[in-house]
């Protein structure tokens, strides 16, 4: 598996396992076939309500913890945030059954963010989280928190796709030391893109499937991506992507596929809350 390397010197998976979308029930089972097929990123969060069904597949499996990379999310968290996101941070991490975190990430920019990312800065730390970052941050808020506090995120979670590339945006957080991590990768099967004519087409060339060709275009622009399944056959697939590279032509025309952003999802984490 290849590697980045975060602004603190910690290296993570270049792909690794997401569970949004997985129900309870079945995420044990998936997350154990994930392991079994070589993923050691996994990536949950306290809003998919699975982390415990996470943990207990981490402790079946018998994998050392040192060889895996594990991620949970924060929800926004009510008044005063600092108290409230740590004692979130260790709900989390007792159902994940761990004694840390390898990243946590705030999983939204709303609620009082300074006090949720300075008890996140002290979590980090105190080594309990070893890498810290945001999630679904747009440039400006971004830069206001890199700006006005300590620590700047290891890393920010966004959506990216071939149809939302945010390539200038990966640029502005390359600069910042921000590494970027593709939620969505496949557009959540909108715009038909598993029947894109072109993304079909370079499939053909590699001889490889749609979303082989998607998650090869994401690591090779350096994009941390985090695929979901319940299939061991297509986990497997998914992960089997380290042995071919797109072509400079290729990748110019994966390109020209972005079309831009639908706000519908920043007004749905706006309004969602957690039952406490």
């Amino acid at each position: 598996m290849q590697t980045v390397t975060l602004n603190n010197g910690a290296r993570m998976p270049l792909l690794g396992f997401g569970v949004y979308q997985i129900s309870a029930e079945d995420t044990e089972r998936a997350v154990s076939e994930a392991l079994a097929a070589g993923y050691r990123l996994l990536d949950t969060a306290a809003a998919y309500g699975n982390e415990e069904a996470v943990g207990r597949a981490i402790k079946s499996s018998g994998i050392p913890r040192e060889e895996l990379f594990v991620t949970t999310k924060l929800w926004v968290q009510d008044a005063p945030a600092q108290g409230n996101t740590r004692r979130a941070f260790e709900t989390s991490l007792n159902k994940l059954g761990l004694d840390h975190l390898d990243l946590y990430l705030m999983h939204q920019p709303f609620g009082d963010v300074y006090g949720q990312w300075r008890a996140m800065e002290a979590l980090n730390r105190e080594g309990a989280a070893k890498a810290i970052g945001v999630a679904n941050f747009y440039p400006d808020r971004l830069i206001d928190l890199i700006v006005n506090n300590e620590i700047t995120p290891q890393v920010n979670q966004i959506e990216t796709h071939p149809f939302f590339q945010r390539a200038d945006y990966q640029d502005l957080m390359r600069e910042h030391g921000v590494q970027i991590q593709s939620w969505g990768g496949f557009a959540e099967g909108k715009n038909d893109l598993f029947t894109n004519p072109l993304l079909a087409e370079i499939g053909k060339q590699c001889g490889k499937s749609v979303a082989q060709v998607v998650l090869r275009w994401l690591t090779q622009r350096h994009v941390v991506a985090i695929p979901k399944s319940v299939r061991a056959e297509r986990m497997a697939e998914n992960i089997d992507v380290f042995d071919f590279e797109l072509t400079e032509e290729q990748m110019a025309q994966i390109a020209t596929l972005d079309t831009g952003h639908d706000p519908e999802m920043v007004t749905w984490l706006a309004g969602r809350r957690l039952d406490s």
